[in-house]
């Protein structure tokens, strides 16, 4: 009984033994086929510590319009990677992932994946769902995914230089991305910008449009509200896509950003500030008479008008028909020193304090002799940033104080303004401006029932040894409505052409530019047309696909 009992319990220990090495052979056979699957479906996560290099990050906040409007946001994207110790032949699937990536460069991705010394390579980040699902149906060793966060742009171009752009780890390379990465790398609420997607929208077309009409090689715009220095649209041609912006060569024209980061001499747009400046100062009344019938001629260079006044100019007179000889002769009785402090005063010396990294220093001189001091008087040997001169333009319609410009929307954010003149003199040069729209050069920026004051600004652009004859930067500086202004616009266009029945002057081109801005952007900010007062005769034009033809 007990050998029997002892054979019986031998035989039944062996058949434990037995079954124990087949359960112990299954469960390797089922490890080995989850480690198959698993570097053929999810790549190599649990291989090479391959897993721990990847850091959970937060997803990038939203960025929004004044509005709420939803300017850039994170979504969900898929990037492939590799091990390449996992991998038989590298070549051959390289050649399996370019039937279904067909943008894959082959060479480089067998280069990668031959390599055996590495465990991680990537080969193809940002796939989209069904990329993904194509490459999850080829089945082939040593791959995985990540899900990664990757910025979108839902609107565009729109804003497109303002917003920037970030790369493919999530960090900010560009405008606002770049400026604000901190913030938004932190995730939380969305940062919300001063920009009206409305008026963006609007500005842009018609900066787009006049391109094409005036055949400008570039153009530039903003719109500010100066009480508060909040800008509600700025825009820079060509337009830059966002969503691309990794894939332009970084010589691209659409890269610069004209509002903000590049500066240009913009002419006689200086002079109302120049004006105020030496009415404010007492250096001049504003009953003043200036003889402007002959040219000036300052250390060999000749300087005369465009619209020649007859006789004795006064004060109006000389900023409604943009007399360079009666500006001039306005800045030397303000004096060097004065007008160097006025332009400091207005933060023309200094780069735009706006929040963009990119915001441009200014080129000044170096001395104000009297040459220098009459050329910057109307705009010539000093350049800026648009950005810049409509902050400092601003404060004539803000009563003579200057305020910051600001992108970001921040209830709590101190104003601080700087009184740089008084409001009188303000509303004095304000509407001396109206008349230059009126009966001046900038009749084609009126636009019935909004009281446009502005300036134009026409300046030779800047070349090697000198300044071209037939170049110009041409802008045109506006504030809404005069009698109250509660909005700036500035226009400015590069080397924009003359055409049938018109010149390359900015009476031609960016006056009627910034009138069409102001037509389309009047109603979305809610200023109400008022027809108190005549109206000049003609057709009024106020469409994109409409010209306007100068009636000069």
């Amino acid at each position: 009984m007990t050998d029997r009992v002892g054979s019986e319990a031998t035989m039944r220990g062996g058949g434990m033994r037995s079954r124990i090495v087949s359960m112990a052979l299954l469960a390797v056979f089922c490890v080995i086929a989850v480690k198959g699957a698993s570097v053929a479906i999810s790549g190599p996560a649990e291989t090479g510590g391959v897993s721990a290099a990847f850091e959970e990050t937060t997803a990038r906040a939203d960025i929004v319009d004044r509005n709420g409007e939803l300017l850039a946001t994170s979504v969900t994207v898929y990037s492939l990677f590799a091990d390449p110790r996992a991998m038989m032949d590298g070549g051959l699937i390289a050649q399996e992932l370019a039937s279904v990536l067909p943008d894959l460069d082959v060479d480089l991705i067998t280069q990668r994946l031959s390599n055996k010394e590495r465990a991680f390579v990537w080969i193809k980040r940002g796939l989209t769902p069904r990329q993904r699902q194509a490459v999850f149906e080829l089945g082939l060793e040593g791959l995985g995914f990540r899900e990664e966060s990757r910025r979108a742009y839902p609107r565009g171009t729109l804003a497109g230089h303002v917003l920037g752009y970030a790369g493919a780890d999530g960090q900010g390379l560009g405008g606002v991305e770049y400026a604000m990465d901190d913030r938004l790398t932190a995730g939380g609420k969305p940062l919300a910008l001063t920009l009206d997607s409305n008026v963006q929208f609007s500005l842009e077309a018609e900066l787009a449009a006049a391109v094409g009409q005036y055949e400008a090689e570039g153009a530039a715009g903003i719109v500010m509200r100066p009480q508060t220095g909040e800008v509600l649209g700025m825009a820079s041609w060509p337009p830059i896509d966002p969503n691309r912006a990794t894939e332009i060569s970084l010589d691209a024209p659409e890269r610069l950003d004209r509002a903000s980061g590049a500066v240009f001499e913009l002419g006689s747009v200086f002079k109302p500030i120049t004006v105020a400046g030496a009415i404010d100062s007492g250096a001049i009344r504003p009953s003043d008479r200036f003889d402007v019938r002959e040219p000036l001629v300052i250390r060999g260079r000749k300087i005369s008008d465009d619209h020649p006044i007859a006789g004795r100019a006064n004060i109006t007179e000389i900023v409604q028909q943009s007399s360079n000889i009666g500006t001039i002769k306005v800045a030397w009785q303000m004096g060097a020193r004065r007008q160097q402090e006025l332009y400091a005063s207005l933060g023309l010396f200094e780069r735009a304090p706006i929040e963009l990294a990119g915001s441009a220093r200014p080129l000044v001189p170096t001395d104000f002799d009297e040459l220098t001091s009459a050329t910057t008087s109307y705009g010539h040997g000093i350049a800026v940033t648009p950005i810049a001169f409509a902050a400092a333009f601003s404060a004539l319609a803000n009563a003579g104080e200057y305020v910051e410009p600001t992108l970001l929307m921040t209830p709590k954010r101190k104003r601080n303004p700087k009184r740089v003149l008084s409001a009188p003199t303000a509303a004095l040069v304000t509407q001396m401006m109206r008349q230059a729209v009126t009966i001046g050069t900038g009749k084609q920026a009126e636009v019935a029932g909004y009281r446009i004051a502005g300036k134009t600004g026409t300046a030779e652009k800047p070349i090697p040894g000198g300044y071209s004859e037939d170049e110009n930067i041409c802008s045109f500086a506006a504030l809404f409505p005069a009698d109250r202004p509660e909005y700036v616009v500035l226009i400015v266009l590069d080397t924009p052409k003359a055409g049938v029945d018109r010149g390359r002057t900015a009476a031609w081109n960016a006056a009627p530019t910034a009138g069409r801005v102001i037509e389309r952007i009047a109603p979305i900010l809610g200023v109400e047309p008022r027809f108190d007062a005549p109206v000049r005769s003609g057709p009024q034009v106020r469409s994109v696909s409409e010209p306007r033809r100068s009636d000069l």
